[in-house]
């Protein structure tokens, strides 16, 4: 059921929007007890388009936010809002306009630039879906299909390192280890370059599984922290890892960037 109440943001833009969409969601978390009704319209190339879009949003006093690369369609959406007395939030004409006055150059006024052609923004996305579908071996055929696989035991980092690298473009899978379970054939079939065996010390991995527990509510001494099960994982991780010939991160006292980074350079050196 609609809010009559609510308060709508329109975001236009010539590309996809996302510049616009990010810096209206985080100016919108700062009012969590408003109610916000934000509308996309990504792709708008012409004036006739534009001016639809605008009249539509008079009729709700909406909030404008755009991102237009096109002067034209930039100049006319702020002239139209002024003359309608809407608000406004014009996010690129005014750095760019900087921009061009420091580097004496003239901006290329060309949508979808930050994303490296459309074609790379949707890879980008398409690996993202990717590590969500084959995450935790939930579907052992995304080992044959992936850039890269992760092999670690419990709270190593395997999904969040896996969505930080599927935001470079990369598609990710990632099996968690556990001893005495059986390791799914297509592991051995990939080539141990693209395989990254995760590992951690003891002592960390059973601060943070403790607190894991605590954050659960939960007794924090249980056999998930137990030091001598959290090495006897570890053993089996490391067994697996010098079976397979592939290489191994410890990834205690790294950030997340840290360890994609180490991650990428091998891949790239592999490549060379």
């Amino acid at each position: 059921m609609s809010n009559d109440n609510a308060i709508n943001v329109y975001i236009i833009s010539d590309s996809l929007g996302e510049t616009g969409n990010n810096l209206a969601q985080a100016a919108i978390v700062q009012f969590p007890k408003a109610d916000f009704k934000v509308h996309r319209y990504p792709l708008i190339k012409t004036i006739s388009i534009l001016t639809g879009i605008l009249h539509k949003a008079t009729r709700e006093n909406a909030i404008i936010v755009h991102t237009f690369s096109d002067s034209e369609l930039s100049a006319f959406a702020n002239d139209y809002c002024k003359e309608n007395n809407l608000a406004v939030i014009d996010a690129l004409s005014g750095i760019i306009d900087i921009l061009a006055e420091r580097t004496g150059d003239e901006p290329l006024h060309e949508a979808g630039i930050n994303h490296n052609t459309d074609h790379e923004y949707f890879k980008r996305i398409e690996a993202i879906e990717f590590a969500v579908t084959y995450d935790d071996g939930k579907d052992p055929s995304g080992f044959l299909k992936a850039d890269i696989v992760l092999l670690g035991v419990s709270r190593t980092s395997k999904t969040p390192l896996s969505l930080f690298l599927a935001n470079h473009g990369y598609k990710v899978a990632n099996l968690p280890l556990v001893p005495k379970t059986r390791i799914p054939d297509q592991i051995y079939q990939v080539d141990p370059n693209k395989i990254f065996g995760l590992t951690n010390d003891p002592s960390i991995l059973n601060n943070i599984r403790r607190e894991r527990m605590i954050s659960y509510g939960l007794n924090p001494d249980t056999t998930y922290s137990n030091m001598d099960n959290i090495q006897a994982e570890l053993d089996f991780a490391m067994e697996l890892y010098k079976k397979l010939g592939c290489p191994i991160i410890n990834v205690a006292n790294k950030s997340i960037e840290e360890t994609a980074t180490l991650i990428m350079e091998s891949l790239k050196e592999n490549e060379e």
